[in-house]
């Protein structure tokens, strides 16, 4: 464990409630990630998807959940089978989507979104490209485009 005492000042523990440091990776990722969450969300329930909240966005980040079985999704999402049940038995409650015997494996499901779902994709879609104009705007264009290869650079290493 680190102590108050170390030299660097990433490393340093907080003292009087302040921040222990400049952001690391981490935050400068998940405040733009809070952004675009926010705005998805904003849409959706401009849309006429009120009933869309906050945690049924991890079943619908990129590249979606359909034809997922819902343990491989749940291990995708890096969440239990159990938490990843009660969000799939929301969202068909709410026809977002649908669990199907598996074609390959009648013991399983597979995750089939519903109109419904595919239409909320579509805003969620739309609300990211939003957010991408805007930044693309606040930065230029140059400095955007560098941005996204940089993180798509990220992805292809994780």
């Amino acid at each position: 464990m680190v102590g108050a005492n170390s030299s660097s000042p990433f490393t340093n523990s907080a003292q009087g409630g302040q921040p222990v440091g400049p952001p690391l990776i981490g935050a400068l990722l998940r405040a733009p990630w809070e952004a675009v969450q926010r705005h998805m969300l904003e849409r959706l329930h401009e849309r006429g998807f009120g009933d869309f909240d906050a945690a049924y966005l991890n079943v619908f980040q990129y590249p979606g959940p359909q034809g997922a079985r819902p343990s491989d999704l749940a291990a995708r999402l890096r969440i239990s089978k159990q938490a990843l049940n009660y969000l799939l038995r929301e969202l068909e409650r709410l026809d977002y989507l649908e669990r199907r015997p598996d074609p390959d494996d009648l013991r399983s499901k597979r995750i089939a979104l519903t109109a419904r779902g595919e239409a909320a994709i579509d805003v969620i879609r739309e609300a990211v490209a939003e957010t991408e104009d805007g930044w693309a705007q606040q930065l230029g264009g140059e400095r955007f485009t560098e941005l996204r290869n940089l993180l798509h650079d990220l992805n292809q290493l994780t």
